[in-house]
């Protein structure tokens, strides 16, 4: 009998050849700041990315619809009241929440996984708008991604 199904197969992919993707935006009293990615691997089952957020950026409190993996190799950020430095490690079970993030003042460059869906939910949006209030800023459009085909973007 015919097996059908595809081998596994082993995948490279190196940083360089692959582009950025701006992912989150919002504006700071110093001008835009945003979150940038390239995406390494991308299927049903996960997605590694690089992540290079600009000083200042902040996300929302959210989780994911997956099990996630964050490492921050350089700069800084918070997450919540814990200060990341390189070398933290996060893991986030599906459904949890966490943040806000705020990125440290050179930036944060982060590798990241998720092994699932990898689309996240809000957590405590009024949380956030007071937060950015605090800090001056104010949310900006997402701006726009390339997602594969069979997935839809419920970025909010």
């Amino acid at each position: 009998m015919a097996n059908d199904a595809p081998e596994p197969r082993v995948k490279f992919r190196h940083l360089d050849d692959e582009k950025w993707q701006a992912v989150r935006a919002i504006e700071l009293p110093t001008g835009p700041a945003f979150v940038r990615e390239k995406w390494l691997e991308f299927s049903d089952q996960c997605l590694s990315l690089f992540a290079k957020w600009d000083p200042g950026m902040m996300i929302h409190k959210h989780g994911h619809n997956s099990e996630h993996v964050v490492y921050v190799i350089a700069g800084s950020m918070t997450c919540g009241d814990v200060e990341c430095t390189p070398g933290m490690h996060i893991t986030l079970e599906k459904g949890a929440a966490f943040g806000p993030f705020v990125a440290g003042p050179d930036g944060v460059e982060l590798f990241e996984v998720m092994m699932g869906d990898p689309r996240s939910f809000p957590a405590d949006t009024p949380g956030f708008e007071k937060l950015l209030e605090e800090k001056g800023a104010k949310r900006l459009p997402n701006p726009p991604i390339e997602l594969p085909d069979w997935l839809e973007d419920t970025r909010n």
